[in-house]
């Protein structure tokens, strides 16, 4: 928390009239405004503005939310030893102090222990039992007023798993410099002023809006300069605290759009003016941050909602409009979802050909892990953190708020704050070259949260009021560690589905035991359109780090499992993006007459059809049974399946809006046993997963 300079707050007020108003009317309405439909793509968007706000995770704000992977998952990952604290309810109602519930550790290092390379089992003990602390509806009323009126995305996460600055960086530069060429990598918030401090160098790589700016594309950040609670990281650049200090030769436009104060108020002149640039970001005071130390979630929602009447201001200009509302980090509020990354190192080696990872990747790598030290980060700690993964971290809040992503949806694609830009660049065509090729794969550009053919279909419902929440947040002296119940309640996600958005993605994984290798060999295959992470946890060993595949699209890659132990086998459980799960367990057949199963799962996206080719390639007969273990009652299906031959079951899975999740067993072989789940993509819009809301 070095970083952070205590303003005081004494004397401010939230002021009377407009500023302790009920959210104004006029909002509510310019909120339903059709989307200026011009060519029905992309190009229809004029304006991009991103709001950051700080310092929360996706479950701690959303994970009771209904339809998003929450609480409900029925795929949470097996976890052994570590926390046992279990999610428990902030309730405001009850103690309107946890509106302003104390923070938690969110530095690389106890990042790195509660991440446990995928483990996620020293949450608490890096973090604090609070950490675990969430919130509802009752108690975020506007936050989930926007989600029920736009779209959500339930799968993107944190850049960096740390705090604030390298996560900021990624959100507007790309990068955090793994390469050490700009004064990097930033891995703390050790440069975090507008004027230089510690004696440290400035950052000197380009940022986005150098980029910008160059392609004659116009930009802006709204701030209050000697409020911004840091959080504009432009500022910590060499060639913006130039032009901040007039240095000859320096940018007097960079100075005038990224380091000085351009308010909510005149974000509003300019929206009514029609000057609105085509990018822009807003960064909050420090009471309106959202962060925990100064702020509360609403306190935030007041100051999201003077964004959106500023931006709604002129209803010409918000018809072409997309504000991305986000989080720069977690804080140290704890999240289910292990984050996407790159495989983790078993053994590190100087000599690449004797580095061991715990997984593999199709994707270059290069650029994900931590390869340098600057000089004032070179202890043993820092050290030891050495080769590590960057990110992907924690799932993290994100809407989508504009005229093409009305009607409450959730989008479940991987993102994270490099997509921001790559939904720049996809607009505006001004490239990123310091986004690596490995999140360029893995982490979509956003276009899938919108819909641009059809984007007026849904009425918007009233959104509640903010000020007077606010208000009293506002005079709350401190923060407030809560008490962690001795019995907490399990945590309970509102029943029911959203709609959800199409998704790129079409995986497969294909197991094969070889009993004479004493081996299981499983197979990753992508058939989709976008680079998808696998999980793969070994339940007999989960003290190890679990696997990661990264596999892009039209590739295949193995990873081989030994199976020394016949009397437990084996038990893989497999996790992929928007619930994708395999669960493999079984063991060695020694014997020379036994059946040799193997299962080849289809889809006909046409038909909405799955296919199960049911193979026996061994020396006796066997009989397969296929159960569903959600969205159908019916009873188990039984196929005997004679040596050296094949059998195919047909189910429509169209019903169920083409989600599936079913278990096969030989009667052969007890311990043998194939789960498969998921959701098949169609090219077509569905629903959120209906089985997740019963925990089945």
């Amino acid at each position: 928390m070095e970083r952070r300079h205590f303003l005081h707050t004494g004397a401010r007020t939230l002021g009377a009239g407009a500023a302790l108003s009920m959210f104004p009317p006029a909002i509510r309405k310019a909120l339903a405004i059709d989307a200026d439909k011009r060519t029905g793509t992309l190009q229809d968007v004029a304006h991009i503005v991103v709001l950051t706000q700080e310092n929360r995770s996706f479950d701690h704000y959303f994970g009771s939310c209904s339809g998003v992977r929450g609480f409900a998952d029925r795929f949470a990952i097996p976890v052994a030893g570590g926390s046992t604290v279990r999610p428990f309810h902030l309730d405001t109602q009850a103690n309107f102090a946890l509106m302003r519930c104390e923070g938690a550790a969110h530095t690389w290092p106890d990042a790195q222990q509660a991440w446990a390379n995928g483990k996620l089992n020293q949450w608490t003990q890096a973090k604090g039992a609070h950490s675990m602390g969430y919130f509802t509806q009752t108690d975020i009323p506007f936050h989930y007023a926007l989600a029920n009126a736009f779209t959500l995305c339930d799968a993107y996460h944190c850049s960096f798993q740390g705090g604030t600055t390298p996560n900021r960086l990624f959100l507007w530069t790309g990068t955090n410099d793994p390469h050490a060429q700009g004064a990097g990598p930033a891995t703390f918030n050790d440069i975090a002023t507008l004027v230089p401090q510690n004696g440290r160098d400035s950052y000197t790589w380009t940022t986005y809006p150098e980029r910008l700016q160059e392609a004659g594309i116009s930009w802006q950040v709204y701030q209050t300069l000697d409020d911004n609670y840091d959080d504009n990281p432009l500022a910590f650049f060499k060639v913006f605290r130039d032009a901040y200090a007039g240095v000859p030769g320096s940018s007097e436009e960079f100075r005038s759009r990224a380091c000085s104060t351009r308010n909510l108020d005149q974000l509003k002149a300019d929206v009514l003016a029609n000057a609105l640039p085509q990018i822009s970001w807003i960064v909050a005071s420090e009471l309106d941050s959202e962060h925990p130390a100064a702020s509360s979630p609403a306190q935030g929602a007041h100051y999201t909602a003077r964004v959106l009447e500023a931006l709604t201001a002129n209803p010409e200009v918000w018809s072409r409009t997309v504000l991305i509302l986000n989080y720069d980090e977690n804080d140290g509020f704890f999240d289910h979802v292990p984050p996407p990354a790159v495989p983790s190192y078993v053994a590190w080696h100087p000599d690449p050909a004797q580095r061991q990872l715990a997984g593999d990747s199709s994707v270059d790598t290069r650029g994900e892990y931590h390869e340098h030290l600057v000089s004032y980060r070179s202890s043993a700690q820092d050290k030891a953190l050495l080769h590590q993964p960057y990110g992907l971290g924690p799932r993290v809040p994100m809407l989508v708020i504009s005229p093409w992503s009305r009607g409450g949806w959730v989008n479940s694609q991987v993102f994270d704050h490099t997509s921001v830009i790559r939904f720049m660049e996809r607009r505006f065509g001004v490239m990123e070259p310091n986004i690596s090729a490995w999140r360029r794969a893995v982490c979509g550009d956003l276009t899938s949260a919108l819909d641009f053919s059809r984007p007026n279909r849904s009425p918007l419902p009233q959104l509640p009021a903010t000020a007077a929440l606010a208000a009293r947040a506002h005079t709350l002296p401190s923060r407030t560690l809560p008490v962690i119940p001795i019995a907490p309640v399990a945590p309970r996600q509102t029943p029911g589905t959203r709609p959800s958005r199409a998704l790129p993605y079409r995986l497969e994984v294909n197991s094969l035991c070889r009993p004479a290798a004493q081996s299981l060999t499983l197979e990753f295959v992508n058939t989709g359109a976008a680079a998808a992470v696998f999980h793969v946890y070994d339940q007999h060993h989960l003290a190890q780090m679990p696997r990661r595949y990264t596999v892009e699209p039209g590739k295949v890659l193995s990873g081989l499992w030994p199976i020394s132990r016949a009397d437990t086998g084996y038990d893989l459980w497999l996790l992929g993006p928007n619930g994708f799960h395999r669960h493999f367990t079984g063991q060695l057949t020694p014997q020379v007459q036994a059946p040799m199963p193997e299962i080849e799962l289809g889809f006909d996206p046409v038909t909405a059809e799955l296919t199960v080719r049911l193979h026996n390639s061994g020396t006796v007969a066997c009989t397969f049974e296929l159960k569903a273990n959600a969205y159908y009652d019916a009873g188990p299906v039984r196929y005997a399946v004679a040596a050296q031959s094949q059998v195919l079951h047909r189910c429509s899975i169209r019903p169920s809006g083409c989600w599936y999740d079913f278990t096969l067993r030989v009667a052969e072989l007890p311990l043998f046993s194939r789960r498969f789940a998921g959701r098949m993509e169609t090219g077509q819009a569905s629903i959120t997963d209906p089985a997740q809301e019963s925990g089945r």
